[in-house]
């Protein structure tokens, strides 16, 4: 049974009102405790993409990699870098380099026939963060796919009970808050063995604030 919109908006007040006004726009993080799940079995651990009602925050980086007339709709459609099979290959030398670029971006997008090459340079990066890139083939329509990534978040749970991810910024509604929070609720309880009775607490806070745990 999922979680009552209404419990998500007060949750979300609460953590506004608790939180001291900073010279920033603080971040609302959703955090998900978890329970009775065994995370040695790769079934049972998650990396889900969620695309969000609202977009989260606002600059989600998006870099995609392509050539030809894919490439050029890609800067067209706003992508903050496009790289083709020469800025990968140079990858092959610069770990440093490579290490940056993946640990400032947010998502991946790959044409599918460089996606081998991707694997072979920054699949080592890529994997252990699970950051590897969403396969696209030539014709998509690129300009969708990034603005459905720039609405999104990523949920991982890997080897602790528990996740953390950014929903959106205090500015925001708690109507927009709450709608994000409960796409992400829904997802992530139809991925679990067992629903909401593998949650054990979902808490929101803000980047500074105290956390204000949800009813279930």
């Amino acid at each position: 049974m999922p979680i009552e919109k209404q419990a998500i908006i007060k949750a979300v007040g609460e953590a506004k009102k608790n939180s001291k006004k900073r010279s920033f726009n603080q971040s609302v993080d959703l955090i998900l405790n978890l329970t009775e799940l065994d995370l040695k079995k790769p079934e049972n651990r998650l990396n889900e993409t969620i695309d969000l009602p609202h977009s989260p925050k606002p600059a989600t980086k998006v870099v995609v990699f392509a050539g030809g007339d894919l490439a050029l709709r890609a800067r067209s459609a706003g992508a903050d870098q496009v790289l083709g099979r020469e800025s990968l290959d140079a990858f092959a030398s610069d770990k440093k380099g490579a290490k940056k670029l993946v640990r400032s971006t947010d998502f991946f997008i790959a044409e599918t026939p460089l996606m081998p090459t991707v694997g072979k340079v920054l699949g080592p990066i890529l994997g252990p963060r699970g950051k590897m890139p969403t396969p696209v083939p030539p014709n998509a329509p690129i300009d969708a796919v990034i603005n459905r990534h720039r609405r999104s978040v990523r949920v991982r749970v890997r080897d602790q009970l528990n996740a953390q991810c950014a929903v959106g910024i205090e500015s925001m509604t708690d109507e927009e808050l709450a709608d994000n929070i409960q796409t992400i609720l829904t997802r992530v309880e139809g991925k679990l063995p067992k629903g909401l009775k593998n949650v054990r607490e979902v808490g929101i806070k803000t980047t500074m604030g105290p956390l204000v745990k949800i009813k279930l």
